[in-house]
């Protein structure tokens, strides 16, 4: 005897609720809809969905969670859209809460800064806890986004009294010497990312007046030779591309008060053959080490636009074939 299909209800009375639920063109359903093997109906304010047993229970467990972030975030994305499918067939839908409740830091323009995967609050966490955390993972997964974020809200609370952000000035490709201008105006492409974050959460104005007191260095990393960086936050992008010389550097210059964040994406050195990445070394060195956390950040917690997540998983089954 075939199984028949069955109906799950949910209540929606507020038409915002349901607009941001739906999506453009109704997108959002389509996607529920495809994911889950299920038909999304509305019928005079009750969201009606249709399907076999487990898909139509995993499609009410998810429209429920949807109405929480949708309360809670005013909309809603695809990334946490996408992302809350993906917990809900885990089977770990509950664990959104963690990610709803825990505000890093609001940035002058009124957003709200989150971590908008488990990977990600695994990492804030780790940051918290620790005073040198290595996050790792691929590009678009908050990695330097987050640790500055974090980097401000400790200063606005005076737990640091500055903030210092390097990374090393390696060309994907290119050279430094054939660019016009001085070492600074050759170097500032290479941090331009940090500038933009630190745009985006400070507002220009305030990051003006911090960089005027020198109470916010962005430096390339061969600056930090030779000095003793207390009651600091210092983070160290793109740390990948730094050789194992750089990196011992880098960490011993650690003082007291202070906390070091270093960013990275394994799969995308650029150092000339024959250099190992200090990053990499890193990893296996210091793995023991009591007050270190290391953080791994995958294609999962990826939060730019959806593509990227499929870009990362094409190449990985392309290295894995062609190695």
């Amino acid at each position: 005897m075939a199984k028949e299909k069955q109906e799950r209800i949910v209540s929606i009375e507020d038409n915002r609720i349901i607009s941001e639920l739906f999506g453009n063109l109704d997108e959002n359903i389509n996607i529920i809809e495809e994911e889950l093997d299920v038909k999304v109906v509305l019928r005079e304010g009750k969201l009606i969905i249709i399907g076999y047993e487990l898909s139509a229970e995993l499609g009410e467990r998810l429209i429920k969670k949807l109405i929480e972030i949708i309360k809670s975030e005013k909309k809603l994305t695809k990334q946490n859209l996408r992302y809350t499918i993906q917990l809900i067939l885990e089977g770990k839908e509950e664990r959104v809460k963690d990610l709803l409740n825990d505000i890093i830091c609001i940035t002058e323009s009124g957003k709200t800064i989150k971590p908008k995967t488990l990977g990600q609050k695994r990492y804030i966490d780790g940051i918290r806890h620790n005073d040198i955390v290595f996050g790792i993972g691929p590009a678009g997964t908050g990695k330097t986004y987050l640790a500055m974020a974090m980097a401000i809200n400790a200063f606005k609370n005076k737990e640091v009294n500055r903030i210092i952000l390097t990374r090393p000035a390696v060309e994907a490709g290119e050279n430094l010497g054939f660019l016009p201008g001085d070492l600074q105006e050759k170097v500032d492409p290479y941090l331009r990312p940090i500038y933009d974050a630190l745009f985006d959460i400070l507002g220009f104005e305030t990051y003006l007046k911090l960089m005027e007191k020198g109470l916010i260095e962005v430096a390339p990393l061969a600056y930090m030779r030779g000095r003793t960086l207390d009651s600091a936050y210092v983070i160290l992008d793109e740390a990948q591309n730094t050789t194992n010389e750089q990196m011992k550097m880098f960490l011993t210059r650690l003082g007291f008060g202070s906390k070091a964040i270093i960013t990275g994406d394994i799969t995308q050195i650029d150092l000339p053959k024959g250099k190992s990445s200090g990053l990499v070394s890193a990893s296996k060195i210091l793995r023991n080490v009591e007050g270190i956390d290391f953080v791994y950040l995958t294609k999962y917690d990826i939060v730019r636009h959806p593509l990227v997540q499929k870009i990362i998983e094409a190449y990985e089954k392309y290295e894995e074939k062609y190695g």
